[in-house]
């Protein structure tokens, strides 16, 4: 028995040995191309959010709050009077600070004298949605007129930007399958399986041109340019190369 078994096993081994790089031979690694696409749509913005409010002084701290109360009163009702419904406005900012007038006298011991307080300021401010842009013009010019002494600034916005960035989905992926195609190309392969796609969302507000509507209002009405928004897709691919 012992003769038996020594052949056998140096005939396992060689068996086993030979056999190994034939199966190395039939899983070769497929290469794969990773390629970036942009994709950008412009609108023309149909909101406009304002941030304004009014600063009042006083002696104290209630008169300046009871002017105060009376601008901000005058200047929501002139706000729903314009159009804006109460659940586009919403109040972004309250303050009640003392005014301080700095001396450079000193004590008898040489110390800086502290400040006085000879009055108060009290802030209040709102943020304002504004659906209908033709009406931006004048609801500003109104705001100012019943006391809004302080205005932030204004931004743009599309209320449903979804169809957009869909839009420029389809135009990211056909940007990077274009430049896939043609690296392919040039390396002698074809795009196989996808195995990969990972987007990011931008935003860009290009230089802006004044809205016909604003042209077209009252000479009271402060002019208004909304500009054309960006959205834009960018959109990162991964494929599999097959000869």
């Amino acid at each position: 028995m012992r003769p038996f078994t020594a052949a056998i096993i140096p005939f396992m081994l060689a068996t086993a040995l030979s056999a190994a790089p034939v199966l190395a031979q039939e899983s070769p690694m497929n290469g794969t191309i990773s390629i970036s696409g942009l994709g950008e749509v412009t609108a023309t913005p149909d909101t406009a959010f304002i941030n304004s409010g009014v600063t009042t002084q006083g002696a104290t701290a209630r008169e300046a709050l009871d002017a105060n109360t009376k601008a901000m009163a005058d200047l929501l009702d002139t706000l729903k009077a314009a159009g804006i419904e109460a659940r586009d406005i919403q109040t972004s900012g309250f303050s009640v600070n003392p005014n301080y007038v700095y001396s450079d006298a000193r004590d008898a011991n040489g110390y800086q004298l502290p400040p006085k307080i000879t009055g108060y300021q009290v802030f209040n401010n709102v943020s304002v949605r504004v659906r209908d842009l033709a009406s931006l013009g004048g609801v500003l010019d109104k705001a100012v007129n019943v006391g809004a002494n302080t205005i932030n600034g204004i931004s743009f916005s599309v209320a449903d930007p979804s169809k957009l960035y869909d839009e420029a989905r389809k135009e990211a992926f056909a940007d990077a399958r274009e430049k896939a195609e043609l690296y392919a190309g040039a390396a002698g392969e074809k795009l196989g399986t996808i195995r990969n796609i990972a987007e990011s969302q931008g935003y860009t507000q290009p230089q802006p041109y004044m809205m016909k509507a604003a042209a077209d209002a009252a000479p009271s009405a402060v002019p208004i340019a909304s500009g054309e928004l960006s959205f834009q897709i960018n959109v990162q691919v991964t494929w599999d190369l097959a000869h």
